[in-house]
């Protein structure tokens, strides 16, 4: 595997890559996508901290982690958000007849329309199973075996996690080693969703101006008012430490 460029965002390294050149690089691994509120996860749960080490492929997830990076010695070439890079992972691969896909995660149903959408549109079964487990799921030792069987017999090897972080993240690092044929794992929240046409991303011009955050905010404000305006909000001051050389990375 070629040397990867890095930035460094608190205690975390993302890596320094375009969309084009983690499409054309990762064959095989973990792939994570940081955000806001992975960061300040990040300064509290050390399980989470342990296994973000051990992941293979960390890309920025937020156009307000990408500005903020301009203000690094060494800033982002761009942010990668999970979900259009998903897309952009199976049109890439469209036809390539060893991409097998398998989704895992969103409620009951909509894993489902999701592989119905993805394959008409590609023009062939590339998606090759899709299961949305029980809230919990990760708990029910019985359930986590027969997630194993269904990917497994599913041929795919790659598989996409969505059922919200830190449980998607956790839940790879602890189960994967039963799914031996799986090259590529992906941790990617609400990616399932959008792809059922389930939840819609925010419009163009909230992309740009680094604000799908508060779209999303604002069709969900009950469940994400603690999130985003009371834990998030504690990156600025992470970063500000950072920028004047007080940030002290609580793991080390």
């Amino acid at each position: 595997m070629k040397a990867k460029t890095i930035v460094r965002f608190l205690n975390l390294n993302i890596l320094s890559l375009t969309q084009k050149e983690l499409l054309e690089q990762m064959a095989e691994g973990v792939l994570y996508t940081p955000n806001l509120d992975h960061l300040i996860k990040l300064q509290r749960d050390r399980e989470f901290y342990d296994i973000y080490q051990q992941a293979e492929w960390i890309v920025c997830d937020s156009q307000i982690l990408y500005l903020a990076s301009k203000l690094l010695k060494r800033s982002l070439p761009m942010a990668i958000p999970g979900s259009s890079f998903f897309t952009a992972f199976y049109n890439y691969h469209a036809n390539n007849p060893d991409c097998k896909i398998f989704l895992l995660g969103a409620a009951e149903g909509v894993a489902k329309k999701a592989m119905e959408n993805i394959n008409r549109r590609v023009g062939r079964q590339i998606v090759v199973g899709a299961h949305s487990p029980s809230y919990g799921f990760e708990k029910e030792q019985n359930e986590n075996e027969e997630i194993y069987k269904m990917i497994n017999e599913s041929g795919a090897n790659v598989v996409l996690v969505g059922v919200g972080c830190p449980k998607q993240e956790k839940w790879i690092f602890t189960h994967k080693d039963k799914m031996p044929e799986v090259d590529i794992w992906m941790a990617l929240g609400a990616t399932i969703d959008f792809e059922a046409g389930n939840i819609k991303r925010a419009p163009r011009i909230f992309q740009i101006l680094a604000m799908e955050w508060f779209y999303r905010f604002l069709k969900e404000p009950k469940r994400l008012f603690r999130r985003y305006f009371i834990d998030d909000i504690q990156f600025f001051y992470y970063f500000a430490k950072q920028l004047l050389g007080l940030y002290k990375d609580p793991f080390a």
